[in-house]
């Protein structure tokens, strides 16, 4: 019987969610409630089951949990790029075996066109456009990542277009970059108002219950869920809370509960506009795993992405959001020298499921609990699409993606303490350090 003492807690000032359209929250779930299917986690991945549960069981009543307000969680939080391509960063050619690649290939785009499907159909106003990305070098070693992924690419057969330095300003307006890599599959969004829109639109057969934090899970006939108001009796239970699922008892050190920092700037004036010049829409990966993401928005103000923290306690870090705050006007004006009075309205966290192998977690985890976990930094599109596959899977259906993810799932086991600390915060101190001016 898992008591769970750590339950999501996040930061206030998310620059997604406090632009993103408002909604009225669900109320808190109170009092006892019987039903057949309970989804813990209200982000892509719970979003996309809880759907899909209700689509296969219509007859049923499917209890949807989240822990705070939807859209302000983990899925509201990240830089809002639907990424179709695979990317290996272990491989060589960020490609690796090609089968695999070219299965996870089909799962992003499944999960993108589930979402594009669904932003259509309900009117959902979160900006999704499908503008490609850049991924962009600065230093001598970004160059030779993008390099390395272009012949991965070419192994693929899919498209791209190398731009050089001098003819990115028309494209994205700085100078700041060498060469990007052009890839035009990725659909560009703002995450929390999709999330809030999901969540909206979710089947008559589904009940959400915000702000509802579980401190106490029974694993008999029926799951027994408690929280601080009452208990849900569940028939069978999904968790789709990513990190926090390892606080249910499962797949224990397994995964790194890392934090990614962002920052928004306010809306560029006219005349800034004008000043930066180039496309009213675009984003930005770097070349660098460490390096910073960049993009500008739908209302014209510049999100900048960078630096990490490991919280093994899965908890916000009050200082190491103002520190890289500081990083953030940094990296800006690095980029955008001719933008020297824009400040950061919103600076914000959010966490990242990470796993030594780069796998999730997909299927079945005891009787009557399922899962589909650690995305790995892939939620808008992985989540999605493992969310409703193992709703499909949980009803009989068959897929060969299905199989695919029940062969490759797995994320392998992590050192113990006080090594694994010790290895991550040096990893990311080197790593943060030698990405030099790509960060």
């Amino acid at each position: 019987m898992p008591k769970i003492t750590v339950t999501p807690q996040d930061d206030a000032a998310c620059g997604w969610y406090h632009t993103a359209p408002a909604r009225q929250a669900q109320a808190a779930h109170s009092g006892d409630t019987h039903t057949r299917w309970a989804v813990v986690g209200a982000g892509f991945t719970g979003l996309a089951a809880a759907r899909q549960l209700a689509l296969n069981f219509p007859q049923d009543e499917v209890v949807l949990i989240d822990a705070q307000e939807v859209g302000f969680g983990t899925s509201g939080r990240n830089a809002g790029f639907a990424i179709d391509l695979p990317h290996d960063i272990g491989a060589d050619d960020y490609i690796g075996d090609i089968a695999i690649a070219k299965n996870t290939l089909k799962l992003n785009r499944m999960g993108q066109g589930q979402l594009h499907a669904l932003v259509q159909q309900h009117q959902i106003d979160c900006h999704m456009r499908p503008s490609g990305k850049y991924q962009a070098a600065v230093e001598d070693r970004g160059i030779a990542v993008l390099e390395a992924y272009r012949r991965g690419l070419d192994k693929l057969g899919e498209p791209y277009e190398v731009i050089a330095g001098k003819d990115l300003p028309a494209r994205i307006g700085t100078h700041f970059y060498r060469q990007a890599l052009f890839t035009p599959g990725t659909m560009l969004l703002q995450p929390s108002a999709l999330v809030k829109g999901l969540a909206d639109s979710l089947p008559p057969n589904v009940t959400l219950y915000e702000n509802t934090a579980i401190t106490e899970v029974d694993y008999g006939n029926p799951v027994v869920l408690r929280h601080a108001q009452g208990c849900i009796q569940a028939d069978k239970l999904v968790l789709a809370n990513n990190a926090f699922g390892a606080r249910f008892g499962f797949l224990q050190r397994t995964v790194l509960p890392m934090y990614l920092y962002a920052s928004l700037s306010r809306p560029l004036t006219e005349a800034e506009q004008q000043q930066l010049g180039g496309e009213a829409f675009w984003g930005v990966i770097p070349a660098d795993p460490y390096g910073s993401t960049v993009r500008r928005t739908h209302d014209n103000r510049i999100l900048m992405r960078n630096s990490f923290s490991f919280n093994p306690g899965q908890q916000s870090k009050p200082a190491c959001l103002a520190r890289f705050a500081q990083q953030h006007q940094q990296s800006f004006a690095r980029r955008f020298p001719m933008l020297p009075d824009v400040s950061f309205d919103y600076t914000w966290s959010g966490s990242l499921a990470l796993t030594r192998n780069h796998n999730g977690f997909f299927g079945q985890l005891a009787p009557n609990v399922y899962g589909a976990l650690f995305c790995n930094g892939l939620g808008v599109t992985r989540g999605t699409v493992t969310g409703s596959l193992l709703a499909d899977m949980i009803a009989g259906k068959r897929h060969e993606l299905i199989d695919f993810l029940l062969a490759t799932s797995g994320p392998s086991q992590l050192p113990p303490e006080p090594f694994l600390s010790i290895g991550v915060n040096a990893t990311l101190w080197w790593g943060q350090r030698k990405a030099g001016l790509e960060s």
